[in-house]
């Protein structure tokens, strides 16, 4: 069975928006400092990926397998990036990384809007 284009819409633009989430990890400064150790970044880095590839998942069955609650995960997740961002710029300010994760949340939330209007209503099963 062929994609509907709201569906196809969603699922490119929530792994565009993974793909710059990967980037940000991959460029995130390492530098263990007095309050980070190398161990405890590394970790972070660690559970970041995992995040990211748990993420993909939840794309791939919500688009591909049709499942409706990923897509409620992914809402939540976007919720809580949002707020994270928002504690982020309010701490230090907009920076790259952070200018970064407004265009990932932009992008995801474009997603979850094209899954849940238009052609896409019908095609995720409860």
């Amino acid at each position: 069975m062929q994609l509907p284009r709201n569906v196809l819409w969603f699922e490119a633009l929530l792994y565009a928006s993974l793909m710059l989430d990967a980037l940000s990890v991959a460029f995130q400064d390492r530098t263990p400092t007095a309050d980070m150790s190398a161990q405890t970044i590394g970790a972070a880095t660690v559970v970041a990926g995992g995040m990211i590839v748990l993420l993909l998942y939840f794309v791939w069955l919500a688009a591909r397998r049709r499942k409706n609650w990923p897509r409620w995960v992914l809402t939540a997740a976007l919720a809580l990036s949002v707020v994270s961002l928002v504690q982020a710029i309010g701490d230090s300010g907009l920076e790259l990384d952070s200018a970064i994760e407004i265009v990932s949340c932009i992008l995801t939330a474009a997603g979850l809007y094209f899954s849940l209007t238009g052609d896409a209503k019908g095609w995720f099963n409860a």
